[in-house]
């Protein structure tokens, strides 16, 4: 199962033609559009075909990892969480690579992980069914050495907890480690940003996922401004 390329546009920026107000006529037909109606509608998009496309492999548990490692893949990530936590009524977990959030209560590290480690101890609840589990938490909770050590026990017990991962991976244009979260978790799908990342940078990370058997989901574009709205475009 592949999903069509997503796009998320740069929030809050249209073009000078916009501002100038060239296209006045042509906004009053469509007042209703803006940067954020049509990011909320590109998330919504995105969640139920990755993880609801009747008849596809079942997806609960996702990587998103940046072509380069400046572009800001936390907010997707947050966005696609919140989005996914609409759509059903199973616990939701982004997997963020912050600091633990300052009012989760301490636990003991362990050698390794167990049952009673109290994941959700160590992350912010955000909504009724959501939650958000700080990294450097679980690296304090699974303590065995080596990335893929810890990445098989830390996805196993988030597992027990959650229905749904939405993870943050880092920059697969400069970590193996998303290598390794796409081949453990249901599939990766990989953050591009407008005017930024190089086609031959996508090609080579593309190129480099599939030789590791990672199961590639699809692509993000962000970043993307539009001079004037997408959908009028098709009237110009």
């Amino acid at each position: 199962m592949s999903i069509n390329a997503t796009v998320l546009p740069k929030l809050g920026m249209l073009g000078s033609a916009a501002k100038a107000g060239t296209v006045s006529g042509l906004f009053r037909e469509a007042n209703d559009w803006t940067p954020q109606n049509f990011a909320s509608e590109q998330i919504r998009s995105l969640v139920r075909r990755v993880f609801f496309m009747t008849g596809a492999q079942p997806v609960r548990h996702v990587v998103f990892s940046a072509a380069q490692a400046n572009t800001d893949v936390g907010l997707i990530c947050d966005q696609v969480g919140r989005a996914l936590a609409m759509e059903t009524s199973a616990e939701v977990a982004i997997v963020s690579r912050n600091s633990a959030p300052a009012e989760t209560v301490p636990l003991q590290p362990r050698s390794g992980c167990s049952e009673n480690t109290g994941i959700k101890s160590r992350s912010s609840r955000i909504a009724a069914n959501l939650w958000r589990v700080p990294q450097p938490s679980l690296r304090e909770i699974c303590r065995d050495a080596g990335v893929g050590r810890f990445w098989i026990s830390s996805l196993a017990e988030l597992q027990n907890d959650f229905e749904y991962l939405v993870i943050h991976g880092p920059a697969a244009g400069a970590s193996s480690e998303s290598v390794l979260l796409g081949q453990l978790a249901d599939g990766i799908i990989l953050v591009l940003e407008a005017h930024n990342t190089k086609r031959a940078t996508a090609r080579k990370i593309k190129e480099t996922l599939e030789e590791s058997h990672s199961r590639i989901l699809g692509t993000v574009l962000s970043e993307r401004t539009f001079p004037v709205p997408e959908r009028l475009y098709r009237r110009l």
